[in-house]
């Protein structure tokens, strides 16, 4: 049998999770030395507390307040307040008329203001494009007199082009909306695309994202009737709406790039900026591009916020105490420390000596985690939430699993008479598998909640998922090289009886195996297993086709006699 040239290096393995740990910590630090970063976590509203805002959606020109229309504001503000940075916002309805924000923490009052405004979505004409800090100094000032029409280059003023130049859009801070003087929907305005790659100069709002009656997304129709395979965008404008729009395109059908780009400006930030290809006269106007379906989607989405005649009046705002508070997390705390402490008992129980692989184990786990969640937090706005401890509290027992998997194969190689060293290399091969298909299940079930859960039970999910890939992370860069080192150690090569790798240990009592499997006391002898995998003529059999086997001889020598 061919054997592998491979050579351990558990040192090496374990200094790369060093410098991980370092380098994630030393970012922490980091942050919390020469930035806005925190060394400790930020808690979600059940544990902190924070803002309440009740607000009611009241629609212009008698429009009745639907369902569905309560349904798109809360998407528009939740858009808002995620775009601000702000993570772990509980926004519902209540009754039929009323939206209620808890924003946790003491939010800004620039997020604050955000929560108040009403959808805003105007199309107007690019006069002016570039990167999001470079200006283009050859670009000469006008006097701003009577501009002809919403494109003139009148509209580039020195006040207009100094803004230019100066618009960061690289700056987040820029990513809320555009910039104008007077914020009067009759000047030309700066502003930024979602992505921050791209800024523009404006002109005067031409066609209101009120005026849109409809807008959805598909699959484009060929000249032949027939179905492509192209994404598009179709919107279809009311009567002032196609009045507008066909004024419009008339005008920048023939102007030179990027003039002849119409921007869909939403909330200040330019969600679209469509070339013209020819006059559109009856209202009815298609999107096209490099869309993909959930691209697509989201931009007919977008379109028919803006067709969303709704201001939102604030009722109420004050500050709310946490629903759940300090008690309740002191006692999730407390609950994971017991975790860990039973977690710890059973490792001594059961493997004695193995259990300092355990414990080592689930600390350098804790500390990533901890080191994960507290970086989140301060990059991403991530809050952790009563459902997120509950989630890290149930990664004790997953990961704590994962050991038990690799000590029982362990095991199992030394009962089949194997040396310490040959049985940590051969488990391994075999545990790593069960390992990172049990992981791969519970990531999949962590991600399946994320995507189709809401509220807490995403926080839940966020945290199973993340201490599934800390578990993978561990197991493979900490506990099996630490195991690996110990293995060479006398203590442990030599089976001491207080090593949990004694060989007169190994075949008395049940036994816990590791994923809901108990094991039966005793087993074939290792003379026995060998022998019968020779008379099999296969050496390499798995360990349980060796003792099926040897448990088919038994039985086949006990008939032998009875005949």
């Amino acid at each position: 049998m061919a054997t592998s040239t491979r050579r351990e290096r558990p040192v090496r393995t374990l200094v790369t999770l060093g410098v991980l740990v370092i380098a994630l910590f030393g970012a922490l630090f980091s942050g919390a030395r020469w930035s806005d970063g925190s060394l400790v976590p930020e808690l979600a509203l059940d544990l902190q507390g924070g803002t309440q805002l009740i607000l009611k959606p009241i629609a212009e020109d008698e429009a009745k307040v639907t369902a569905e229309t309560i349904s798109q504001a809360i998407d528009i503000i939740r858009q808002r307040i995620d775009a601000s940075g702000v993570a772990e916002a509980e926004i519902t309805s209540q009754g039929d008329n009323q939206i209620v924000v808890g924003i946790p923490g003491t939010p800004s009052q620039a997020t604050l203001d955000l929560v108040r405004q009403s959808a805003q979505m105007y199309f107007r004409a690019v006069i002016k494009d570039g990167a999001p800090t470079v200006s283009d100094p050859e670009t000469a000032a006008a006097d701003l007199g009577t501009p002809a029409d919403g494109s003139d280059l009148a509209w580039l003023t020195q006040d207009v082009l100094d803004d230019f130049a100066a618009f960061d859009c690289t700056d987040p801070a820029n990513l809320t909306g555009g910039t104008t003087a007077s914020g009067d929907i009759t000047e030309p305005i700066i502003a930024c695309d979602q992505l921050g790659t791209t800024k523009y100069v404006l002109g005067p709002a031409e066609v209101s994202g009120d005026e849109i009656s409809n807008a959805s997304s598909g699959l484009e129709t060929t000249s032949t009737g027939a179905v492509g395979t192209t994404w598009i965008v179709s919107l279809d404008f009311n009567s002032q709406g196609t009045a507008d729009f066909r004024e419009v395109t008339t005008r920048l059908v023939d102007l030179e790039s990027p003039r002849n780009q119409f921007a869909i400006v939403l909330d200040g930030l330019v969600i679209s900026a469509p070339r013209i290809n020819e006059i559109i006269p009856s209202g009815q106007a298609q999107i096209s591009g490099t869309f993909t379906r959930e691209s697509a989607a989201t931009l007919a989405q977008q379109l028919n916020f803006g067709a969303l005649p709704l201001t939102f009046e604030v009722q109420s705002e004050q500050s709310i105490s946490a629903t759940l508070g300090s008690e309740q997390l002191q006692r999730g705390i407390l609950a994971g420390l017991i975790g860990l402490a039973l977690v710890g008992l059973y490792s001594l129980v059961q493997y004695r000596g193995l259990a300092i692989v355990t414990i080592a184990s689930l600390v350098v786990a804790g500390g990533i985690t901890y080191g994960l969640i507290a970086l989140l937090s301060w990059t991403q706005g991530y809050r952790l939430s009563l459902p997120g401890v509950a989630g890290l509290i149930v990664a004790i027992g997953i990961t704590a699993d994962s050991f038990i998997v690799y000590f029982e194969r362990v095991r199992d190689e030394l009962r089949d008479g194997r040396s310490l060293p040959a049985a940590v290399a051969h488990a391994w091969v075999r545990a790593r598998r069960t390992i990172l298909a049990s992981d791969a299940v519970n990531f999949l079930a962590a991600m399946v909640l994320y995507f189709l859960a809401v509220g807490g039970v995403r926080g839940f999910a966020f945290t199973l998922g993340l201490t599934t890939l800390v578990d993978l992370v561990v197991v493979f860069l900490f506990t099996h090289p630490a195991l690996t080192l110990l293995a060479r150690t006398r203590f442990f090569a030599e089976g001491h009886s207080f090593s949990g790798l004694d060989p007169s240990q190994l075949t008395t009592g049940a036994r816990y195996a590791g994923r809901g499997r108990v094991a039966a006391p005793g087993g074939p002898s290792a003379a026995d297993a060998a022998g019968v995998a020779v008379a099999a003529g296969d050496q390499r059999m798995t360990i349980a086709e060796r003792k099926a086997a040897a448990r088919a001889a038994g039985e086949a020598g006990t008939d032998g006699k009875d005949a």
